[in-house]
């Protein structure tokens, strides 16, 4: 048996003796609206007998009433009366092919209103007259921190199947605002007292007499499936992640003129002293704007130089000037005694500073070996030599690494005798379980360098390390984006469907580590935050360099799929949907998108300086209550621009236009005055499309613009129109032609 609080044990009791409002029936599951003295509950029965209980009001002490039910064919509206206040519960159930239902709850206080405890809203039930403490479940996803409102678990005792609650926390916006609280870690709990509860208020930041205040919008997702494997836990996390995302409200996405953006960053890269300093004979980036103690770092000059050249073969202007500069000082970062490219500059190593656990001569982190790496082979696999011995020399020490920590490698150990310094993220954690899928993408890239298929072996050895992990497979997001795209890589040479699930494994604790919400109180105002994806499972801000890094991963995984013919609807969804909304946000990690007074300065910057006139992101974008960029500007983000431009616009020399896409597209053919192209993502969902000169100043020909299938297109009137600009919205999964005259 589990032990329960006096208010579950309470509540329990008079939910089963409470007054029966109405009866509904969601898709062979039963629904009763109970009310019970102080609660108001939803209780959900499957075809065996199991139960479950959500609460869609509480009144704490206070008898609530029924003033008012209302019940039509789409649910119902009930309106509860009592001493602390009025509430009103919408119940609804939206059109979709799952069993789901929506319950919106509004309150408008009596008096000024405190909150010092709030219960969660699920409570289990067994069978019959069956207790709480009885069943047993499992959660696999809830919320941490800032993200997503989800909770997905399985009801085992009673068997039943499992349960996918998603509380929309854009609702509690006012709620936030007006008490000074945070959304964060609202949605969780503890077997069986699980679900959502309101943050703590206090004296100085009541809720206001008479103003009404969303408290809740759940969306509440029923199944019979009982998952049985950590492959079919992440499968019914995306599916039914995906079918509830269809219903929640997404705010409206803007243009944002990138090209523009890319070349004030590029300026400010090239001309502001506080980006670079020389050191062993070279010119290198700082990690950090101003940081000039900390000594150069591989990954950093790799971060830039790379988008970079990408964005300089797509252009055809000439940056050779900084690219020879920063590819200038790469072959200094190898050390000859060990046989590897490092993290920190060698000549330099003696001046760190010791201050946090990586910034120690010798000490690797387990990540970071493989990091600089897999740029240098994709600059490899583009012609550069430089970039091919590198990998090449350093290849036998990193494989060597493998083989002593058996694919599984600790968080921090030293380079030259391998002994384990931290081998565990935290107790009973273990270490940084998706490097595994990080080495396995470059011994795939190595693979494709080499022709030798001894480097394809060691992909797979890697990937299988994987299996079993579940959502702990994410430790960073990028190298979980990364470890995606090299598993759905490994199926399609392999065809072995272990390398398929354990792709979509990446994807599920990827979508768990995002913010499904807008958060408009605090500085949050000032910038979305709707799909923001979290550089670790525990971090408080989001990251402007692996927010980045996932976006360019995720743009390679859909192209992966594309010829992937059982590939997950679902999958494709959300990673076209997380594209868009990365495009639309990761602006606002440039301190000149942002009032001053929402950006850290002076001694709240941990590194480095803030200068924020400086178009150079901000490494964090913070929780609303908190300014951003308080640890620090980072130079290494720079590459946010160049890693856009090149994959989100097409150029039509012919037209004397480009072509911008918020979704991912592909199969751009250019014929006589007609441009072809097919988009990704999902066709119930629409996206942005625009048209705008090559050269500024320039004015747009006439176009026209055809969306659908091959078989049947409409041409789409454009939303807005100017000479110089022309907007679209399409669907996706759509084949796009644009005439011109």
């Amino acid at each position: 048996m589990n032990p329960i609080s006096a208010w579950t044990a309470t509540a329990q009791d008079k939910l089963e003796n409470g007054t029966l409002l109405f009866k509904k029936e969601i898709k062979g599951y039963k629904l009763k609206a109970i009310a019970a003295d102080f609660c108001l509950w939803f209780a959900v029965e499957w075809s065996n007998g199991a139960r479950i209980a959500f609460r869609a009001a509480f009144a704490a002490n206070d008898t609530l009433i029924v003033e008012s039910v209302m019940e039509n064919a789409d649910g119902a509206t009930i309106m509860l009366s009592g001493n602390t206040g009025n509430i009103k519960v919408n119940l609804g159930f939206p059109e979709t092919a799952e069993a789901v239902f929506r319950y919106t709850t509004t309150i408008i206080p009596a008096f000024d209103l405190i909150i010092p405890y709030w219960p969660r809203d699920i409570m289990p039930l067994y069978k019959g007259s069956g207790k709480t403490q009885n069943t047993k479940g499992t959660v696999h996803a809830s919320q941490v921190g800032t993200r997503s409102g989800t909770l997905f678990f399985t009801l085992e005792r009673p068997e039943a199947g499992s349960v996918f609650y998603f509380q929309n926390l854009t609702a509690l916006n006012k709620f936030c605002e007006a008490t000074e609280t945070s959304a964060g870690d609202l949605v969780g709990g503890v077997w069986p007292e699980v679900g959502f509860k309101l943050p703590v208020t206090n004296v100085e930041k009541p809720l206001k007499q008479g103003e009404d205040y969303i408290i809740s919008d759940a969306f509440v997702l029923l199944s019979d499936e009982m998952p049985g494997d950590n492959y079919q836990i992440s499968r019914q996390f995306l599916e039914h992640l995906a079918a509830i995302y269809l219903l929640i409200p997404r705010p409206e996405t803007v243009y944002h003129d990138w090209p523009d953006i890319l070349h004030k960053g590029l300026k400010d890269l090239d001309e502001h002293k506080g980006c670079w300093k020389f050191a062993d004979g070279r010119t290198y980036l700082n990690a950090y704007i101003s940081d000039y103690k900390t000594p150069p770092e591989s990954m950093v000059q790799l971060a830039v130089l790379l988008p970079l050249t990408d964005y300089d073969s797509w252009s055809g202007e000439d940056h050779h000037p900084m690219i020879e500069r920063l590819h200038n000082g790469l072959e200094n970062f190898y050390d000859e005694e060990i046989g590897t490219i490092v993290r920190w500059l060698p000549a330099l190593e003696k001046n760190l500073d010791w201050s946090e656990e990586q910034k120690h001569p010798e000490v690797m982190d387990a990540w970071y070996l493989h990091h600089p790496l897999l740029n240098l082979s994709r600059l490899a696999l583009n012609g550069n030599a430089l970039a091919k011995k590198l990998v090449l020399d350093s290849i036998d020490y990193v494989i060597k690494v493998a083989h002593h920590f058996d694919y599984d490698w600790p968080v921090f150990y030293k380079m030259a005798t391998l002994q384990v310094i931290k081998q565990e993220t935290a107790e009973g954690q273990g270490g940084e379980k998706d490097v595994p899928g990080a080495y396995a993408h470059l011994m795939l890239q190595v693979w494709q360098l080499t022709g030798e298929k001894k480097y394809f072996n060691e992909a797979i050895k890697a990937a299988k390390k994987l299996d079993g992990l579940s959502f702990d497979i994410f430790y960073q997001a990028n190298n979980t984006a990364f470890s995606a795209g090299a598993l759905l890589r490994v199926y399609k040479e392999t065809k072995d469907q272990t390398f398929l699930n354990l792709s979509y494994l990446c994807i599920a604790a990827i979508f768990q580590n995002v913010q499904l919400w807008e958060c408009d109180y605090g500085n949050a105002k000032h910038y979305p935050t709707f799909f923001a994806v979290y550089p670790l499972k525990d971090a408080p801000y989001t990251a402007a360099y692996e927010e980045q890094e996932v976006f360019s991963a995720l743009h390679t995984f859909l192209k992966e799929a594309d010829d992937v013919d059982e590939f997950l609807p679902s999958v494709k969804l959300l990673v076209a949907e997380c594209l868009k909304y990365v495009i639309n946000r990761v602006p606002y990690y440039y301190p000149p998108m942002l009032p001053k007074d929402a950006v850290a300065g002076g001694k709240d910057v941990k590194t480095g300086e803030i200068d924020p006139n400086l178009w150079i992101a901000l490494e964090d974008l913070q929780d609303g209550w908190n300014k951003s960029g308080q640890v620090g500007q980072e130079v290494y983000g720079a590459g946010i621009a160049f890693g856009i431009v090149p994959r989100q616009y097409f150029k039509v020399k012919k037209g004397g236009f480009m072509v911008f896409s918020e979704y991912p597209a592909t199969s751009f053919r250019v014929q006589g005055q007609s441009l072809t192209f097919f988009t990704r993502g999902d066709s119930r969902l629409q996206f942005r499309i625009v048209i705008i000169p090559l050269e500024k100043g320039k004015f747009l020909p006439k176009t026209m613009l055809y969306a659908g299938t091959n078989r049947s297109k409409e041409e789409i009137a454009p939303k807005n129109n100017t000479k110089d600009f022309r907007e679209y919205t399409v669907y996706g999964d759509s084949k796009i032609k644009i005439d011109w005259k």
